[in-house]
């Protein structure tokens, strides 16, 4: 068998037929009996792997070249009465909110549907299968509509994925928003900037779908049974998408208000040190004059001269730090 083959089964009138087959012969047996349909599940085949596994079952060559190279945008693909889907899978990374780091990992999943075979081919370490292959074997009545009954139930899962992902994310908005607001808190840019890029990751895996999930609901490609509950992934698919602009719009506005914080505290920092200088400065200008050393100066020879530009110096000091402690820049 095909080493990236990792499950291929056929159905007969929703029940899986005992046995193990390569993709050609389970194709051969279904179209012998002329009922059921093949799902067969690959994890990143090579280009000879899958044109192993498009010749038993007649793929389109474009179709075939995507499933390859991967890196897709999600798209419904048509190829006479062949259908070729693309989903972008997300999953949550658990992370530290301080540091800049990876949140949301990508992979993909391809589905070729075609009247008697589904052939999914799977890219990255989460876009895993076989908790919906095993929840469809339990109803056989769901798998006796078909390869689009397969097709739903992929879809739903990882839609239902996004939504998971959605909670997670929401969750390190709030509380980056709850840190960004906290006075006690200093709060890096570059952390919220990393979320933010994310969220953008994230954007480019949901919102695509849109269209090719309304184009399956439209009469003419998926059975009606498999439409009604396709309408239902769209609305979850929509929900979504409508939370990852307000996470976008959310974040923009962190950024505006780190960055109004960062200013903020520089600007105060910047006051402090010029109060600073300024009461440096006053000691500084006297002790310059009385020590440029010219006979003809001021209580230069004078006993307590010394001692009066200390006082001098000293009363300029505490008067202007009073000063500047009463108008809040120390």
């Amino acid at each position: 068998m095909n080493a990236a083959v990792i499950d291929c089964a056929v159905y007969l009138d929703g029940v899986r037929v005992a046995g193990t087959f390569t993709p050609c012969e389970a194709v051969a047996r279904v179209r012998e009996q002329g009922e059921g349909f093949v799902w067969v599940g690959l994890w990143h085949p090579d280009e000879q792997q899958m044109n192993e596994v498009a010749q038993c079952f007649g793929l389109h060559p474009l179709a075939v070249e995507d499933a390859v190279q991967a890196h897709q945008r999600p798209k419904l693909d048509r190829y006479d009465d062949l259908c070729f889907l693309v989903l972008r899978t997300v999953h949550y990374v658990e992370h530290d909110m301080h540091t800049v780091s990876e949140i949301v990992e990508t992979g993909e999943i391809m589905i070729f549907v075609g009247p008697e075979f589904v052939v999914t081919v799977r890219h990255g370490e989460f876009s895993g299968l076989r908790g919906v292959r095993d929840r469809l074997e339990l109803r056989p009545e769901v798998l006796a509509v078909g390869p689009f009954a397969v097709l739903h139930a992929i879809a739903d899962h990882v839609v239902d994925s996004y939504i998971e992902v959605a909670d997670h994310v929401e969750g390190d908005v709030d509380a980056m928003e709850e840190e960004v607001f906290d006075p006690r808190t200093l709060v890096a840019v570059a952390p919220i900037y990393q979320l933010k890029r994310e969220v953008v990751e994230f954007r480019r895996a949901v919102l695509p779908l849109a269209t090719a999930l309304q184009e399956l609901i439209q009469p003419g490609i998926a059975p009606k049974e498999v439409r009604r509950y396709l309408r239902d992934v769209v609305d979850h698919q929509t929900s979504v998408a409508d939370r990852i602009a307000e996470f976008d719009e959310s974040l923009s506005a962190l950024i505006g208000a780190a960055q109004a914080m960062v200013s903020l505290r520089q600007n105060t920092d910047m006051r402090k040190i010029s109060a600073w200088v300024a009461i440096a400065a006053v000691p500084t200008a006297i002790a310059g004059c009385y020590g440029m050393n010219f006979d003809n100066m001021p209580e230069l020879h004078w006993h307590y001269g010394y001692f009066l530009a200390l006082g001098v110096m000293l009363s300029a000091c505490v008067g202007l730090f009073v000063t500047f402690r009463h108008n809040n820049w120390l």
